[in-house]
């Protein structure tokens, strides 16, 4: 365990010491533990990495391709694209775009690494059970109108 004491109320100087009092004790600590130095660029599986990728990549565009044509014929085509398009933004812009602060703010406030994992759990799962709800099957349906009792 590395005990620092606080920089508070130090001089420049003895805060600058005070860090790399800190630095030294973490890098020498690392070692001790066996981690290396430096990274390895040959220990490096690429391939492997490539191939997480690639699954990734599939994955993206097996959701993706469907999703866009199901959630544009959800609605009418005379309000089809702002329909569309305000809730979709709303959703990735709030929902995804503030995830890695939220998700850090709770690791930050619980200090468990795995707590920010809370954040997508919970809003993939909202987002699930909304879409049980809410989602209909407009198969056969008149594109230009959407019958009242939907």
């Amino acid at each position: 365990m590395i005990a620092l004491r606080s920089g508070a109320g130090l001089e420049p100087a003895e805060v600058r010491d005070l860090k790399l009092q800190a630095t030294t004790q973490i890098k020498a600590a690392l070692i001790a533990a066996g981690y290396p130095e430096k990274a390895d660029p040959k220990r490096a599986n690429l391939w492997g990495v490539f191939a997480v990728l690639m699954v990734f990549a599939l994955g993206a565009t097996a959701l993706y391709g469907p999703m866009a044509s199901m959630l544009v014929e959800m609605f009418p085509t005379n309000v089809r694209y702002t329909a569309l398009s305000l809730p979709y933004n709303i959703g990735t812009g709030w929902f995804g775009g503030l995830l890695p602060a939220i998700s850090f703010s709770m690791v930050a406030g619980s200090g468990d690494i795995y707590f920010g994992l809370w954040y997508p759990v919970i809003i993939g799962s909202l987002a699930v059970v909304v879409a049980l709800i809410f989602l209909k099957d407009h198969t056969g349906r008149d594109l230009d109108t959407i019958p009242d009792d939907e």
